[in-house]
């Protein structure tokens, strides 16, 4: 019965488009049309398609037409015009490109540039320099980027933690007055060089070493160019010794509301068993933030596995002052080491254990093995093991089952919850990496609105869309509106599935039909172009262009 159905539908697209060809044909054959008294020719047409424009509102059925980059058309009919080139979307979703709140896409590496894994989603904007790593060397990354080629677009943060590496290394100290002058230069500097915003990662070192004061000083810059304060807040629930799921929240939103910015939790969520269920917990803070006027906001993958660093789960924070000689020289101190192996131990009893960290690391003895494996395959006790790896520099690592699906379900339902990947790009010869890389956006999609039911496919398109621009302050992108720059997604409803597995996580989604990026193919037809369309944007909305 389902294969008849399918059958059906497919028929009935077919004549669809194929009505639609003459009457385009009919129309193209009679002349210019007349808008107002001006003569209309696109470079494109996107004919019959499902518009979602990105508000939230019931989709409706219409034509888009683009030229010179932008959306020079919405709307029910586009008769009288003419194209160089022409789509047919009858049947198909309509929509912005997505935007990508916080990813790790790889713009700088050549293997990462074209940003296959995310097109291949429908998203066209990344948001990168997050977790606290974004350099403040802002104008050279974006004129790096605008002199490589993108395949996507892509904005940054400046990160506190690179600043604060910059000026006090990796000590576990607060900054005298004149480093603080000098950490707020940097900020200053990268703010006026197009930054979107300070960024940190107060669970990871060096940031974790900071005051809640030094982060409200610094932040205070970037509100003096209208910035947004981004967080990987300092607890997530999993934090060994931590402040809290809840308190970490109040410390995040109290950074944004000291200094005057906008907030947002990156992969806002409630960490480890023991906070399944508390997300309503978190959620209410948010809210009562909200109420009293503070623009506090948050985006979301829906994967139940996280992504870090081995030292991050496994080494207490007190381990990694000074960076990694001043760290691997306590490793040769007997009872350091026995204090190690309790801690250890302890910190990953929170993670669920050495079986719930699986290797995303390009090294091929470690890749896609938990840490027990590893453990059991050299003879050695896990704390062991840990710190035998961390000898060769760190590894990247996956938390299996850290995060709730309720939780997840529960927070996807918020006016304030954006999407993201937080997806690295993986490097051509690693195996394993995170699936969220490859499916998160359309998993989501696909579970929580086409299986679940969970939100509605306009509500979740207003989440990776008009949402996203409207507090990155984008004015020309993210919604179906003429004038907008034509980053658009094609998407086939019924065909809609994420691929990617744990076990097979580089499969690319699928139900992706066309990505328009600044109104160039970046995929026709299912298959990447090869172009490289993305653009770099400044806080100020402008683009960055090669000489």
């Amino acid at each position: 019965m389902g294969g008849r159905l399918r059958s059906r539908t497919h028929v009935l697209r077919a004549v669809l488009t194929l009505l639609t060809s003459m009457a385009a044909a009919a129309v193209t054959a009679c002349g210019p049309g007349d808008r107002g008294g001006v003569a209309t020719t696109a470079d494109l047409l996107i004919l019959v398609g499902d518009l979602y424009d990105g508000s939230g509102g019931d989709p409706l059925p219409g034509d888009v037409a683009v030229t010179d980059g932008r959306i020079s058309f919405v709307g029910g009919t586009s008769s009288g015009m003419q194209a160089l080139d022409t789509i047919e979307a009858a049947g198909l979703m309509v929509t912005p490109g997505f935007i990508d709140m916080h990813s790790h896409a790889e713009l700088d590496e050549p293997y990462g540039r074209d940003g296959r894994p995310f097109v291949y989603q429908g998203i066209t904007t990344v948001v990168v320099g997050l977790d606290g790593g974004g350099p403040p060397e802002v104008a050279e990354r974006l004129a790096g980027w605008s002199a490589n080629g993108l395949g996507v677009n892509a904005l940054t943060f400046v990160g506190h933690g690179a600043v604060r590496r910059q000026v006090l290394g990796m000590d576990d100290r607060e900054p005298s007055a004149a480093e603080l002058e000098e950490m707020k230069g940097l900020v200053r500097s990268a703010m006026e060089q197009g930054a979107f915003g300070l960024s940190t990662g107060l669970f990871y070192v060096p940031g974790f070493y900071a005051t809640t004061e030094e982060v409200i000083e610094l932040n205070r810059v970037s509100g003096e160019y209208g910035g947004i304060y981004d967080t990987h807040d300092r607890d997530l629930g999993a934090s060994y010794q931590g402040i809290g799921y809840l308190a970490s929240i109040r410390e995040g939103i109290r950074i944004g509301e000291e200094a005057g910015t906008p907030v947002i939790f990156s992969h806002f969520n409630a960490q480890g068993a023991a906070n399944y269920g508390r997300a309503p917990l978190g959620a209410e803070l948010v809210d009562r933030a909200r109420e009293r006027g503070v623009e506090v906001m948050a985006a979301q993958h829906v994967y139940t596995a996280t992504q870090s660093s081995l030292s991050a789960y496994a080494i207490p924070r007190w381990a990694s002052a000074g960076g990694q000689e001043a760290m691997l020289a306590r490793f040769q101190h007997a009872d350091t080491v026995a204090l190690l192996d309790r801690q250890t131990m302890e910190m990953l009893e929170i993670r669920g254990g050495a079986a719930k960290i699986l290797f995303a690391d390009p090294r091929p003895e470690l890749n896609g093995k938990t840490l027990a494996d590893v453990a059991a395959e050299r003879g050695a006790s896990v704390p062991a093991t840990v710190r035998d790896i961390l000898e060769d520099g760190n590894a990247a690592v996956m938390n299996l089952d850290l995060y709730d699906i309720e939780n997840t379900r529960y927070l996807a339902t918020k006016s304030w919850m954006m999407t993201c990947t937080d997806g690295r790009t993986p490097q051509p010869d690693q195996v394993i990496t995170h699936p969220r890389v490859f499916g998160a956006f359309t998993r989501k999609l696909r579970q929580f609105v086409l299986d679940e039911g969970i939100i509605t496919m306009p509500f979740a398109i207003r989440s990776m869309t008009g949402l996203a621009a409207d507090f990155l302050g984008l004015p020309d992108r993210g919604y179906l509106r003429e004038g907008m720059w034509a980053d658009v997604a094609v998407l086939d409803r019924e065909g809609i599935r994420d691929m990617a597995t744990f076990d097979d996580p580089q499969r690319i989604s699928e139900g992706t039909v066309h990505v328009l990026v600044n109104g160039e193919f970046a995929v026709r037809d299912g298959a990447m172009t090869g172009a490289m369309p993305g653009r770099p944007i400044r806080r100020d909305g402008a683009t960055v262009r090669a000489n």
